[in-house]
Protein backbone atom coordinates (compact mmCIF):
# COMPACT_ATOMS: atom_id res chain seq x y z
CA UNK A 1 0.00 0.00 0.00
CA UNK A 2 1.66 3.15 -0.66
CA UNK A 3 -0.33 5.40 1.45
CA UNK A 4 -0.50 6.20 5.28
CA UNK A 5 -1.91 4.30 7.90
CA UNK A 6 -3.40 5.54 10.97
CA UNK A 7 -4.75 4.18 14.21
CA UNK A 8 -7.26 6.20 15.80
CA UNK A 9 -9.70 5.28 18.87
CA UNK A 10 -11.23 8.49 19.79
CA UNK A 11 -8.79 9.94 22.46
CA UNK A 12 -7.16 13.46 22.15
CA UNK A 13 -3.42 11.70 21.93
CA UNK A 14 -5.43 9.88 18.84
CA UNK A 15 -6.88 12.89 17.12
CA UNK A 16 -3.52 14.63 17.23
CA UNK A 17 -1.99 11.38 14.65
CA UNK A 18 -5.03 11.71 12.43
CA UNK A 19 -3.72 15.96 12.39
CA UNK A 20 -0.35 14.96 12.08
CA UNK A 21 -0.76 11.99 9.00
CA UNK A 22 -3.13 14.35 7.29
CA UNK A 23 -0.22 16.77 6.89
CA UNK A 24 1.66 14.10 6.01
CA UNK A 25 -0.20 12.49 3.60
CA UNK A 26 -0.42 16.24 1.53
CA UNK A 27 3.27 16.62 2.03
CA UNK A 28 3.70 13.34 -0.12
CA UNK A 29 0.69 13.24 -2.36
CA UNK A 30 -0.21 9.79 -0.47
CA UNK A 31 -3.92 7.94 0.19
CA UNK A 32 -4.68 8.25 4.17
CA UNK A 33 -6.20 5.64 5.53
CA UNK A 34 -8.11 5.61 9.10
CA UNK A 35 -8.62 2.50 11.04
CA UNK A 36 -10.47 1.85 14.60
CA UNK A 37 -9.58 -1.39 15.64
CA UNK A 38 -12.27 -3.37 18.13
CA UNK A 39 -13.05 -6.30 20.14
CA UNK A 40 -14.11 -8.83 17.45
CA UNK A 41 -16.66 -10.40 19.30
CA UNK A 42 -18.94 -7.25 18.19
CA UNK A 43 -18.91 -8.80 14.74
CA UNK A 44 -20.41 -12.20 15.66
CA UNK A 45 -23.63 -12.91 15.77
CA UNK A 46 -25.37 -12.22 19.17
CA UNK A 47 -27.75 -14.89 20.69
CA UNK A 48 -29.12 -12.90 23.84
CA UNK A 49 -31.20 -10.15 22.22
CA UNK A 50 -29.62 -7.75 24.96
CA UNK A 51 -25.98 -8.89 23.81
CA UNK A 52 -27.60 -7.36 20.26
CA UNK A 53 -28.29 -4.20 21.78
CA UNK A 54 -25.10 -3.29 23.18
CA UNK A 55 -23.28 -4.89 20.13
CA UNK A 56 -25.30 -2.08 18.06
CA UNK A 57 -24.27 0.37 20.04
CA UNK A 58 -20.58 -0.33 20.34
CA UNK A 59 -20.69 -0.44 16.92
CA UNK A 60 -22.63 2.70 15.96
CA UNK A 61 -20.32 4.35 18.57
CA UNK A 62 -17.29 3.18 16.78
CA UNK A 63 -18.82 4.26 13.46
CA UNK A 64 -19.12 8.22 14.59
CA UNK A 65 -15.21 7.58 15.94
CA UNK A 66 -13.74 6.59 12.28
CA UNK A 67 -16.38 9.13 10.78
CA UNK A 68 -15.19 12.10 12.93
CA UNK A 69 -11.92 11.41 12.09
CA UNK A 70 -12.09 11.16 8.29
CA UNK A 71 -14.04 14.47 8.38
CA UNK A 72 -11.27 15.99 10.42
CA UNK A 73 -8.38 14.40 8.24
CA UNK A 74 -10.50 15.65 4.90
CA UNK A 75 -10.67 19.18 6.10
CA UNK A 76 -6.78 19.33 7.18
CA UNK A 77 -5.73 17.37 3.38
CA UNK A 78 -8.04 18.71 0.77
CA UNK A 79 -7.34 16.82 -2.02
CA UNK A 80 -6.05 13.54 -0.03
CA UNK A 81 -8.15 10.81 -0.44
CA UNK A 82 -9.14 10.12 3.16
CA UNK A 83 -10.89 6.71 4.04
CA UNK A 84 -12.19 5.11 6.87
CA UNK A 85 -12.56 1.44 8.40
CA UNK A 86 -13.76 -0.25 11.58
CA UNK A 87 -12.85 -3.60 12.15
CA UNK A 88 -12.50 -6.56 14.55
CA UNK A 89 -9.18 -7.73 16.19
CA UNK A 90 -6.17 -6.73 18.85
CA UNK A 91 -5.49 -3.10 18.32
CA UNK A 92 -1.59 -3.44 17.88
CA UNK A 93 -1.42 -6.58 16.05
CA UNK A 94 -4.10 -5.65 13.70
CA UNK A 95 -2.42 -2.23 13.28
CA UNK A 96 0.70 -3.65 12.14
CA UNK A 97 -0.83 -6.43 9.72
CA UNK A 98 -3.40 -3.77 7.82
CA UNK A 99 -0.04 -1.26 7.79
CA UNK A 100 1.54 -4.13 5.88
CA UNK A 101 4.33 -2.42 2.91
CA UNK A 102 2.61 1.20 3.95
CA UNK A 103 4.68 4.59 3.55
CA UNK A 104 4.03 4.69 7.38
CA UNK A 105 1.70 3.92 10.21
CA UNK A 106 0.78 6.49 13.00
CA UNK A 107 -0.24 6.03 16.58
CA UNK A 108 -0.70 7.92 19.07
CA UNK A 109 1.15 7.54 22.30
CA UNK A 110 -1.14 6.52 24.13
CA UNK A 111 -5.19 6.34 23.72
CA UNK A 112 -8.38 5.84 25.59
CA UNK A 113 -7.80 3.04 27.84
CA UNK A 114 -4.22 3.84 28.93
CA UNK A 115 -3.35 4.54 32.29
CA UNK A 116 -3.14 7.90 33.86
CA UNK A 117 0.27 9.35 33.58
CA UNK A 118 1.72 6.83 31.90
CA UNK A 119 3.43 8.73 28.82
CA UNK A 120 3.38 5.55 26.58
CA UNK A 121 0.75 3.07 25.96
CA UNK A 122 1.27 -0.39 25.15
CA UNK A 123 -0.30 -0.28 21.80
CA UNK A 124 2.33 2.34 20.98
CA UNK A 125 4.92 0.73 21.99
CA UNK A 126 3.76 -2.66 20.29
CA UNK A 127 2.97 -1.18 16.82
CA UNK A 128 6.54 0.85 17.52
CA UNK A 129 8.48 -2.53 18.29
CA UNK A 130 6.99 -4.55 15.35
CA UNK A 131 5.67 -2.62 12.32
CA UNK A 132 7.45 -3.40 8.77
CA UNK A 133 6.91 0.02 7.64
CA UNK A 134 8.28 3.00 9.23
CA UNK A 135 6.08 3.99 12.39
CA UNK A 136 5.42 6.99 14.00
CA UNK A 137 4.55 8.09 17.86
CA UNK A 138 2.51 11.15 18.15
CA UNK A 139 2.84 12.77 21.53
CA UNK A 140 1.06 16.12 21.84
CA UNK A 141 0.23 18.49 19.27
CA UNK A 142 3.15 18.38 16.94
CA UNK A 143 4.26 22.17 15.88
CA UNK A 144 6.18 21.80 12.23
CA UNK A 145 7.40 24.82 13.60
CA UNK A 146 11.51 23.85 13.14
CA UNK A 147 12.28 22.88 9.91
CA UNK A 148 14.35 20.90 11.14
CA UNK A 149 14.07 16.58 11.07
CA UNK A 150 16.70 15.10 13.63
CA UNK A 151 18.46 11.63 13.04
CA UNK A 152 19.74 9.40 15.23
CA UNK A 153 22.85 7.65 14.00
CA UNK A 154 25.01 4.93 15.04
CA UNK A 155 27.15 3.41 11.80
CA UNK A 156 24.89 -0.36 12.16
CA UNK A 157 23.70 -1.84 9.10
CA UNK A 158 20.08 -1.80 10.62
CA UNK A 159 19.69 1.98 11.00
CA UNK A 160 20.36 2.37 6.77
CA UNK A 161 16.97 2.18 6.78
CA UNK A 162 16.50 5.13 9.51
CA UNK A 163 18.94 7.18 7.59
CA UNK A 164 16.92 6.83 4.72
CA UNK A 165 13.55 7.63 5.82
CA UNK A 166 14.83 10.54 7.49
CA UNK A 167 16.27 11.96 4.44
CA UNK A 168 12.82 11.64 2.56
CA UNK A 169 11.21 13.38 5.52
CA UNK A 170 13.91 16.06 5.38
CA UNK A 171 13.16 16.42 1.31
CA UNK A 172 9.32 16.39 1.60
CA UNK A 173 9.51 19.24 4.20
CA UNK A 174 11.70 21.26 2.68
CA UNK A 175 13.61 21.08 6.04
CA UNK A 176 17.54 20.92 7.00
CA UNK A 177 18.24 17.38 8.48
CA UNK A 178 20.17 17.40 11.89
CA UNK A 179 22.06 13.99 11.87
CA UNK A 180 23.35 13.07 15.17
CA UNK A 181 25.68 10.23 16.11
CA UNK A 182 27.08 9.69 20.05
CA UNK A 183 29.52 7.59 21.14
CA UNK A 184 30.06 7.21 25.05
CA UNK A 185 33.08 5.41 24.83
CA UNK A 186 34.47 2.76 23.28
CA UNK A 187 32.57 -0.66 24.04
CA UNK A 188 32.72 -4.26 22.68
CA UNK A 189 29.98 -4.88 20.20
CA UNK A 190 30.44 -8.90 20.03
CA UNK A 191 32.53 -11.88 21.13
CA UNK A 192 35.91 -10.85 20.55
CA UNK A 193 35.71 -7.52 20.26
CA UNK A 194 37.69 -6.14 22.66
CA UNK A 195 38.52 -2.40 23.26
CA UNK A 196 41.22 -0.61 24.66
CA UNK A 197 41.12 0.45 28.52
CA UNK A 198 42.65 3.64 28.04
CA UNK A 199 42.19 5.49 24.66
CA UNK A 200 42.40 8.86 23.15
CA UNK A 201 39.11 11.12 22.94
CA UNK A 202 40.11 13.07 19.84
CA UNK A 203 41.21 9.92 17.94
CA UNK A 204 37.87 8.32 18.72
CA UNK A 205 35.51 11.23 17.95
CA UNK A 206 37.59 11.43 14.55
CA UNK A 207 36.88 8.00 13.83
CA UNK A 208 33.03 8.45 14.71
CA UNK A 209 32.61 11.42 12.50
CA UNK A 210 34.01 9.64 9.74
CA UNK A 211 31.21 7.30 10.54
CA UNK A 212 28.90 9.65 10.25
CA UNK A 213 30.10 11.04 6.85
CA UNK A 214 30.34 7.31 5.46
CA UNK A 215 26.66 6.91 6.38
CA UNK A 216 25.35 10.14 5.35
CA UNK A 217 27.29 10.51 2.05
CA UNK A 218 24.84 8.15 -0.51
CA UNK A 219 22.16 9.63 1.12
CA UNK A 220 23.26 13.26 0.63
CA UNK A 221 24.23 12.02 -2.90
CA UNK A 222 20.46 11.02 -3.14
CA UNK A 223 18.80 13.92 -2.03
CA UNK A 224 21.08 16.96 -2.95
CA UNK A 225 18.41 19.87 -1.74
CA UNK A 226 18.74 18.16 1.85
CA UNK A 227 21.34 20.62 3.69
CA UNK A 228 23.08 18.12 6.27
CA UNK A 229 23.88 19.34 9.69
CA UNK A 230 26.21 16.81 11.53
CA UNK A 231 26.68 16.19 14.65
CA UNK A 232 29.29 14.13 17.16
CA UNK A 233 28.49 13.81 20.49
CA UNK A 234 30.72 12.52 23.28
CA UNK A 235 27.71 11.13 25.39
CA UNK A 236 25.08 8.17 25.98
CA UNK A 237 22.57 8.81 22.62
CA UNK A 238 19.54 9.30 24.65
CA UNK A 239 20.25 12.36 26.37
CA UNK A 240 21.64 13.73 23.21
CA UNK A 241 18.60 12.82 20.62
CA UNK A 242 16.24 13.70 23.05
CA UNK A 243 18.13 17.49 23.41
CA UNK A 244 18.05 17.24 19.54
CA UNK A 245 14.21 16.29 19.20
CA UNK A 246 13.36 19.62 21.41
CA UNK A 247 14.18 21.65 18.33
CA UNK A 248 13.09 19.49 15.93
CA UNK A 249 9.80 18.62 13.71
CA UNK A 250 10.20 14.77 13.67
CA UNK A 251 12.92 12.52 15.05
CA UNK A 252 13.70 9.20 13.46
CA UNK A 253 15.85 6.35 15.18
CA UNK A 254 16.61 2.54 14.02
CA UNK A 255 14.56 -0.03 15.84
CA UNK A 256 17.55 -1.41 16.62
CA UNK A 257 21.16 -0.20 16.85
CA UNK A 258 25.08 -1.76 16.90
CA UNK A 259 24.60 -2.37 20.90
CA UNK A 260 22.05 -4.20 20.45
CA UNK A 261 20.82 -7.90 21.33
CA UNK A 262 20.08 -10.38 18.61
CA UNK A 263 16.50 -10.65 18.30
CA UNK A 264 15.53 -7.50 20.03
CA UNK A 265 12.74 -5.87 18.27
CA UNK A 266 13.33 -2.35 20.09
CA UNK A 267 16.55 -1.44 21.54
CA UNK A 268 17.27 0.47 24.46
CA UNK A 269 17.73 4.44 22.25
CA UNK A 270 14.23 3.72 20.61
CA UNK A 271 12.58 3.28 23.61
CA UNK A 272 14.09 6.04 25.60
CA UNK A 273 12.89 8.41 22.76
CA UNK A 274 9.11 7.36 22.53
CA UNK A 275 9.25 8.30 26.42
CA UNK A 276 11.36 11.48 26.03
CA UNK A 277 11.51 13.05 22.98
CA UNK A 278 9.81 16.30 22.31
CA UNK A 279 8.56 15.46 18.69
CA UNK A 280 6.70 12.97 16.85
CA UNK A 281 9.36 9.56 16.65
CA UNK A 282 9.78 7.73 13.82
CA UNK A 283 11.01 4.18 14.37
CA UNK A 284 12.14 2.48 11.35
CA UNK A 285 12.83 -1.66 10.89
CA UNK A 286 15.67 -2.82 9.13
CA UNK A 287 15.31 -3.30 5.23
Amino acid sequence: MNGIVVGVDGSKQSLRAVDWAAAEAVRRGAPLRILYVITPWLFDVPVDPRAGAMRAWLLHGGEDIVGYAVDRAAERAPGVEVSGEQIGGQAAETLVDRAGDALMLVVGSSGRGGVGGLLLGSVAFQVASHARCPAVVVRDAPSDGFGEVALGVDGSPASAGAVGFAFQEASVRGARLHAVLAWPHPISTGPGDMQPLVYDPEMVAKGEERVLSECLSGWRAKFPDVDVVPEVVHGRAAPALARASAHADLLVVGSRGRGGFTGLLLGSVGHAMLHRARCPVAVVAPG
